[in-house]
């Protein structure tokens, strides 16, 4: 096993990678920009070393300033967390030239399943369903023909490309070349790469993945799936475990086609394969594979009691899986809500100093945050400030245990996005389990809710008070309390 591990990270995945080395006896090194000087990673680690000033394209994203602090602090491995470098086979290379152990998949398998049309070749070789869409990229002269073959809608997706970027659905023929315009310009600015490919745009959809892990000795093990379709501009939301929507029999002839993937492409470490479910068919087809830890592998991790950031150390060292399938077991649900600094109404990005925390404990829940009072949320870096999950014995008991965790959130200081969840948690198509990734997006387009329930009721109330003072009377407090209480009632019961 390792000595020390680097984390080539920051935030709240840092903090849950400190935590695991610690575990199992690692010393646990940090590297941090000048913005993240007393951030909590930092606070946390045996060491840590400054990297560069604030922007993270001079230090989170460079990579010779990382190799150089694993070189300095002696380490004997370095852990990517996810995003930065995370999916970087240039960083796997430079860490190996080092010496250094990645904990992570192969330069190669990141290459290969980071390239969009490349992962489809190899799903479909592995006899894993690939949506309906062109073999290879296509060019702008191609992808007319492409279209009309394929049908509408369809979707223009950047080959290189991830986080939902690159993307542009296509409802009509008339929009293609505008849409593979805006993709090639937003995917060459991304990635660096203005590939693009045509796929069939799956209405009904509902975007499932399946937790993975291999070894170095050519074992492979799956973990259940995870449905993430609470989505908005194509970035998660909720996630949970299991999914509401998959059969027995769905569930089986899922997992075990991602395990085929990852045996067929000599995949190790950590990995999630994406897929998309058609709620029509009942068909799922592959989407994609993200080549790290997912931030949402924490609901993974209560559901089955396996601890896969340790599992992450253990292969890297070169040990075996340490368990087989069959000592995997699901048990009741999970759900995890992403906290944002975002205002729920407006759903504009906020920001500003936590003045108070206060976080939810006890049976069932966990939080992942790097927060602290006095924690500053930086305008620099991924705009997530913590991630709730609870645990339920069935589907419903999960959700109302993260309704009670996310009443007892409290970041004084600084606007989150908890309303907006609670109003998500308590929407009838989400209860239902029925909901696509179309969802969120459609209930947000909703007049009050777009613009959330307080401010309908302040520019309610502002009328109200308006019109009492056009009438020539001055507005009583305690009359304006009554009908501000009024009005939100309203709101909140559906009748406004």
């Amino acid at each position: 096993m390792f000595k020390k591990v680097l984390i080539a990270n920051r935030g709240e995945i840092a903090c849950r990678v400190i935590r695991a080395c610690h575990k199992v006896g690692i010393q646990a090194a940090v590297v941090y920009s000048d913005a993240d000087a007393d951030a909590l990673h930092v606070r946390m680690a045996d060491e840590a070393v400054r990297i560069g000033p604030p922007p993270a394209r001079e230090s989170y994203l460079r990579i010779p300033n990382i190799i150089k602090a694993a070189k300095k602090i002696k380490a004997d491995a370095i852990h990517p967390g996810y995003g930065f470098l995370s999916e970087k086979p240039e960083f796997v290379k430079a860490a190996e030239d080092a010496g250094l152990a990645f904990i992570g998949p192969s330069a190669k398998a990141m290459e290969q399943m980071g390239d969009k049309v490349m992962a489809r070749k190899l799903a479909k070789a592995a006899g894993v369903p690939v949506i309906p869409g062109t073999e290879g990229t296509v060019s702008d002269r191609a992808a007319a023909k492409a279209a009309k073959g394929i049908g509408f809608p369809l979707m223009v997706k950047a080959a290189d490309g991830g986080g939902g970027m690159g993307i542009r659905v296509v409802e009509r023929p008339e929009d293609l070349a505008t849409a593979l315009e805006r993709a090639r310009a937003q995917a060459a600015g991304a990635f660096d790469s203005s590939r693009v490919y045509l796929e069939k745009r799956i209405v009904k959809a509902s975007h499932i993945e399946v937790q993975v892990m291999g070894d170095l000795h050519g074992g492979a093990l799956h973990f259940y799936e995870r449905d993430c379709s609470v989505q908005r501009r194509n970035q998660k939301v909720i996630e949970e475990t299991p999914s509401a929507k998959l059969t027995p029999e769905t569930r089986q002839a899922l997992v075990e086609s991602a395990v085929r993937l990852v045996k067929k492409i000599g995949y190790y470490n950590a990995g999630t394969i994406e897929y998309l479910f058609d709620g029509d068919s009942g068909q799922f087809y592959f989407l994609e594979m993200n080549t790290r830890i997912q931030v949402e592998h924490p609901i993974t991790e209560v559901a089955t009691g396996v601890d896969l950031v340790e599992l992450q150390l253990l292969v890297a060292a070169g040990e075996h899986l340490p368990i087989a399938q069959d000592d995997i077991h699901h048990s009741g649900a999970a759900i995890e809500a992403r906290i944002y600094p975002e205002d729920p109404s407006t759903l504009l990005p906020t920001s500003g100093t936590v003045e108070h925390l206060a976080l939810p404990d006890g049976d069932g829940v966990r939080v992942d945050t790097a927060l602290y009072e006095g924690y500053s949320v930086s305008p620099y870096y991924e705009p997530m400030m913590a991630k709730v999950i609870a645990r339920g014995d069935d589907r419903d008991a999960a959700i109302a245990n993260l309704q009670k965790a996310l009443d007892r959130f409290k970041t004084g200081g600084v606007i989150n996005n908890i309303p907006l969840i609670k109003r998500v948690l308590n929407h009838p198509t989400f209860k239902s389990g029925a909901y696509t990734t179309g969802f969120l997006e459609g209930y947000l387009k909703e007049p009050h809710q777009a613009m959330g329930n307080e401010l309908v009721a302040a520019i309610a109330l502002a009328i109200a008070q308006a019109r009492e003072k056009s009438e020539g009377g001055q507005p009583n407090k305690w009359r304006i309390f009554g009908r501000r209480a009024q009005v939100v009632g309203r709101l909140g019961s559906g009748v406004a």
